[in-house]
């Protein structure tokens, strides 16, 4: 879902930025008003870890691969803003050092893997938890269906991207697009809740989204 230089329109390029540089503003301005000394350093190895598992690559089908993308992992670690800040650095490190997508579509890209996967992602979450007993596996059920939703929405918003951009035509993209990242999602859901399991299990006062009052395992 990296989108390179030339794939994406002008004005969709410039909608994206905008629309992610807002979010991120929006982000910074809060994490300064809340963040403690015991936040800080959690989203320094949240981003550590998401870029180092990132370079991971699994084969998905046709010789294509897939990575993880953490974007779900870290809105229930440290909050969904928090995850977009996040995002937004690796992707940006990623992108100036690394040329994982073009710098014209780092807006795009950063709305794609950050707000759609983390702010929609961590929202998601909480409105699937209402409905959920406040125990362990349901945490971790609903952090699984999240995941997928991460990976699955943000291809959508990339196929819709490109189609508007007039780059490949929507009956084209979108299926290609759902269905390989359908797959990657499972794998994306799998590795959010081995994480989760492992900090649920030594320090869960560390996982934002969890529940405080909620029965162990």
């Amino acid at each position: 879902m990296h989108i390179p230089d030339g794939f994406l329109s002008g004005p969709i390029n410039g909608a994206l930025a905008c629309a992610s540089v807002a979010v991120c503003g929006v982000a910074t301005w809060r994490a300064r008003a809340t963040l403690g000394e015991k936040q800080v350093p959690m989203l320094g190895m949240a981003g550590a870890f998401i870029f180092a598992v990132q370079m991971l690559n699994f084969p998905v089908a046709g010789g294509t691969s897939g990575h993880f993308l953490g974007a779900a992992m870290a809105a229930l670690l440290l909050g969904p803003l928090n995850a977009c800040l996040v995002m937004a650095l690796v992707l940006a490190v990623q992108c100036f050092l690394f040329a994982d997508g073009g710098m014209t579509a780092l807006g795009a890209n950063v709305f794609n893997m950050g707000v759609v996967g983390a702010l929609c992602g961590g929202i998601l979450h909480r409105v699937i938890r209402t409905v959920l007993p406040r125990t362990r596996g349901a945490f971790l059920g609903a952090a699984f269906v999240v995941s997928w939703l991460s990976v699955v929405g943000g291809a959508a918003a990339c196929a819709f991207e490109l189609a508007f951009s007039g780059t490949v035509p929507l009956k084209v993209v979108l299926p290609a697009m759902l269905g390989v990242h359908a797959i990657i999602g499972l794998g994306e859901g799998l590795i959010t809740c081995a994480v989760l399991a492992v900090v649920l299990g030594a320090r869960p006062d560390l996982v934002v989204a969890w529940p405080r009052a909620a029965e162990p395992a």
